[in-house]
């Protein structure tokens, strides 16, 4: 992510000519994401591998943070999975059909 960081050397969370967060556009260029999902589908193993990804970065970054900074990471972390969820719930409501068998 390099390449996307600001003079500050912070890579933007948002766009900024849109506003819109970026996390995600960020997140299909992982190496580990486009590996993944290459051939349509995520493996059990492949989502473990994630996890295993997900846990060592919040064990490093975790001892970094002031109370105050771990609660608002926290809260962070909670309301990027809980719109994730929410996103993929929606996206399934959508591809649902809108008809109704009658069999």
């Amino acid at each position: 992510m390099a390449k996307n960081q600001t003079a500050t050397g912070k890579t933007p969370w948002f766009d900024e000519s849109t506003d819109t967060p970026m996390l995600s556009e960020y997140a299909r260029k992982l190496d580990s994401f486009c590996d993944a999902v290459a051939d349509g589908r995520v493996t059990t193993r492949e989502l473990e591998e994630q996890e295993e990804r997900l846990v060592s970065l919040m064990r490093e970054v975790e001892p970094l943070l002031s109370p105050e900074a771990h609660e608002k990471v926290t809260r962070l972390l909670c309301e990027v999975t809980a719109y994730d969820l929410m996103q993929a719930l929606h996206m399934a409501g959508k591809a649902r059909p809108k008809t109704v068998f009658r069999g």
